[in-house]
């Protein structure tokens, strides 16, 4: 994988709802897990089949995955490491300007696709 300040695209999952308010507002804070952490939680490509499948695929609501210019997201973007089931991966994390947590805004985002979900599986064009 390419270095991390190398990476052109981050990427996030997101509700139906969320994607909606940010189109309306122009931003979102994200969900409650979001929120209660103080930064929005991103994925990289390679990792967003396995998020889906480890938090989503219970999901009722439509989900969608935007895909996220990085260096509009500038120093609040953050690669952390988190630790899972499958060992220790560096997690892309946005927590705004100067690290106090700020809203995701609509001008970082590039394509946004509604997720479907068939066999068990999620797909749009960019898992594809």
């Amino acid at each position: 994988m390419a270095d991390e300040a190398e990476v052109e695209f981050v990427y996030r999952i997101s509700t139906g709802e969320e994607w909606e308010e940010l189109q309306r507002n122009g931003s979102t804070f994200g969900g409650q897990l979001d929120k209660t952490s103080g930064f929005i939680h991103l994925s990289h490509l390679h990792q967003v089949q396995s998020t889906l499948q480890n938090f989503f695929l219970n999901s009722k609501h439509d989900l969608y995955l935007l895909q996220i210019e990085s260096k509009k997201l500038g120093n609040g973007l953050v690669y952390e490491v988190v630790h899972g089931a499958s060992g220790a991966s560096r997690f892309p994390h946005f927590y705004g300007p100067s690290r106090s947590f700020g809203p995701l805004s609509l001008e970082a985002v590039t394509k946004a696709e509604k997720l479907s979900l068939s066999g068990g599986r999620f797909s749009c064009s960019m898992l594809d």
